[in-house]
């Protein structure tokens, strides 16, 4: 991901725009097919020359055309180098070419994760665990579930970058205002469908930035939702849990003071840097508004959002990949949690076994809530005492009140829930 964004691959990306629209002007007979040949077969960029230009000219594109028009040797067919153009022609549709080249890389991290996290999924999915909301012990789940969750979103995820990077696939050849002026605009959709682009039908100098901030925020997006599987594995990692563990290397070391620890620093860097790709994302919708045809407050801005959106969601892709991957899992752990509370996370089935039976709902409420606040302090557990409660008798043998905290009742439809997520 980062040799997209070098300046030689970025430079090459400009000489591509360039070579291109010489290629189809010559076919429309707007400039020499010789010349044309000429900067096809000569043409090269060499990036330290451009920069040595830069410092003088102080304007990037004037400094690349000198550059390149140096290395062809021809002033006759150099002439026709950057013929009908304005910078952002070159500039914006070169983007959208090394965005397109970012994108595959991304993509491709996406069906890896999905790949890994469908496979653990699937080895975890009649793995009992507590679910817990605020951090508390609610009702059961499996730990494929929250994998088979986590995988759901990341096919969101897909789908969204897929269309937020198809709509960054376009050109513009439009010319300083964006009327076509120049060249027209059929000769701006040849120019771009010979790149592989599509055609913004219409543009200023630039390319409208909705579609970046779209980008930046679908990334943003990918990034909080890798966030979001990090989060989990820290709380689960947690020494009174400790359900889940990212992997640690057998040399690795996990405090300078304290050789027992083996923290999640992996999953923390990915919480740490999503915070930065959120960040980009509201800087590109900051760079929507623009003065009239155009300004350059958006382009300072880009030349760091972009490399660096697009090489961190690449990179915090493959991490959590690697440690969800190799995460250990503590099946047995998991069960000892399960049972910790005595029952406890069978009262809302046992709620609604008693309201079938004919209880009342809030007397069934009150009778469940007064055994359940008195087994958080003290023996005997939660189940013993409903099972010796009278008013529950009435309506529940023992029998009933076993199916109330039958744990594979709770689980029943864990493969109907993977069918709808994996088909």
């Amino acid at each position: 991901m980062g040799q997209v964004w070098s300046d030689a691959n970025r430079f090459q990306k400009w000489l591509e725009v360039e070579l291109a629209v010489a290629d189809v002007l010559a076919e429309a007979g707007l400039v020499p097919a010789e010349a044309a040949r000429i900067l096809r077969e000569r043409a090269r960029i060499d990036v330290a020359r451009i920069a040595e230009l830069e410092a003088r000219v102080k304007h990037d594109v004037i400094a690349f055309t000198l550059a390149v028009g140096e290395s062809i040797g021809d002033p006759q067919a150099a002439r026709w180098l950057h013929f009908g153009l304005t910078s952002n022609d070159v500039v914006d549709t070169a983007q959208a070419l090394l965005v397109r080249q970012a994108s595959q890389l991304i993509e491709q991290g996406l069906l890896n994760f999905a790949e890994v996290l469908k496979r653990r999924a699937f080895e975890f999915k009649d793995t009992p665990q507590i679910g817990r909301t605020h951090g508390v012990h609610a009702e059961p789940i499996t730990f494929g579930l929250k994998l088979a969750n986590w995988y759901a979103e990341n096919q969101r995820n897909l789908e969204r970058f897929r269309a937020a990077a198809a709509q960054m696939a376009v050109g513009k050849i439009s010319g300083a205002v964006g009327n076509c002026a120049h060249l027209g605009p059929e000769i701006e959709e040849k120019i771009c469908r010979r790149l592989g682009l599509a055609v913004a039908p219409i543009s200023t100098q630039v390319i409208q930035r909705d579609r970046h901030a779209h980008y930046l925020s679908t990334l943003a997006l990918i990034a909080a939702s890798l966030e979001t599987v990090a989060l989990e594995i820290r709380h689960l990692q947690r020494t009174e849990v400790r359900e889940a563990e990212e992997p640690f290397g057998s040399e690795q070391r996990g405090s300078s003071a304290m050789p027992h620890k083996r923290n999640p620093v992996s999953c923390e860097q990915v919480c740490g840097l999503a915070r930065l790709v959120r960040t980009n994302a509201l800087a590109a919708l900051e760079n929507i508004a623009l003065w009239h045809e155009r300004d350059i407050s958006h382009s300072s801005v880009e030349r760091v959002i972009l490399p660096d959106s697009t090489i961190l969601v690449d990179y915090l892709l493959a991490r959590m990949t690697d440690i969800v991957a190799q995460l250990r899992v503590y099946p047995e752990r998991m069960r000892q949690n399960l049972e910790l509370t005595g029952g406890l996370i069978f009262s809302g089935q046992l709620l609604l076994d008693l309201v079938e039976a004919g209880a009342p709902r809030d007397e069934a409420y009150r009778w469940i809530q007064e055994h359940a606040l008195a087994a958080w302090d003290a023996a005997p557990s939660f189940r013993e005492r409903v099972a010796a409660d009278a008013r529950i008798q009435r309506y529940l043998d023992a029998q009933g009140i076993a199916r109330a905290f039958d744990l594979h009742r709770q689980l029943r439809y864990v493969d109907a829930i993977f069918h709808r997520v994996f088909g």
